[in-house]
């Protein structure tokens, strides 16, 4: 009589974490392993990285900065482009505000939480909040936006068009906000998306992130400033921060 084994693969969704590097990637770290390089993002492989993410976003101007990881980027870019009594608005379901241990607000900026649908933001409802705020007589007492966060995909797995990019562009550009784009898991928004690209990202956002942790880059992150708008001393700012790679 014969005897039927059955093997079954349990396939865990609840992190990108659960899986490792692409072998791709492993078998380069190999093979480059035992080259002598600069450090600190002046080597040669980082030199072609951010002349590769700049042809990608069709944004030459761009100024890029590798990050350790999207933990480190959030805090470490809110804080560097803020002034010190500006907050940051976000979905309620945000990254930053649920899942990252107040690390934002760890550096003094608060997290100013507006209601999530599915994840997202809603554009008129932002500008409605900002009206309202801006419109508070007594508004100098209070923190002020700074910001606009949201992620591609949301944490939820939901994504943004690019209608909805550009209309949350226009209202930060009519508030004087900044439009911060979190991208860990951009690589799978962009695969999913019918009409959200990198220059279009380039084009919407002041600020955002192509991740490779969660990606299979086994680590890392690249900032993006697409219009050449990185703060000042920036390496100084990122290593004070704990993210800078040697």
């Amino acid at each position: 009589m014969p005897v039927y084994s059955l093997v079954f693969t349990m396939i865990h969704l609840e992190s990108d974490y659960n899986n490792g590097a692409h072998e791709a990637v492993l078998r380069h770290l190999v093979e480059t392993n035992g080259q002598r390089t600069q450090s600190y993002g002046d080597d040669r492989f980082s030199v072609e990285a951010r002349r590769l993410i700049r042809e990608a976003c069709e944004a030459p101007e761009a100024e890029i900065w590798f990050l350790t990881g999207g933990t480190q980027t959030n805090a470490t870019i809110i804080d560097c482009v803020f002034q010190p009594y500006e907050g940051v608005v976000c979905p309620e379901t945000a990254h930053i505000n649920v899942h990252e241990a107040g690390a934002v607000e760890f550096t003094g900026h608060k997290v100013m939480a507006l209601p999530a649908h599915d994840g997202k933001l809603d554009v008129a409802e932002l500008r409605a909040w900002l009206t309202d705020w801006f419109a508070d007589e007594t508004a100098e007492h209070m923190v002020r936006p700074g910001m606009v966060y949201i992620t591609l995909p949301t944490e939820l797995g939901t994504l943004y068009t690019a209608r909805e990019l550009t209309a949350f562009h226009d209202v930060c550009r009519e508030y004087g906000l900044r439009l911060y784009v979190d991208g860990a898991r951009l690589a799978y928004g962009l695969a999913a998306s019918e009409d959200v690209t990198l220059p279009l990202l380039a084009r919407t956002a002041d600020v955002f992130y192509i991740g490779g942790t969660k990606c299979g880059a086994l680590c890392g992150e690249a900032v993006v400033f697409p219009k050449g708008n990185a703060p000042a001393n920036m390496l100084s700012r990122i290593k004070q921060h704990g993210a800078l790679f040697n």
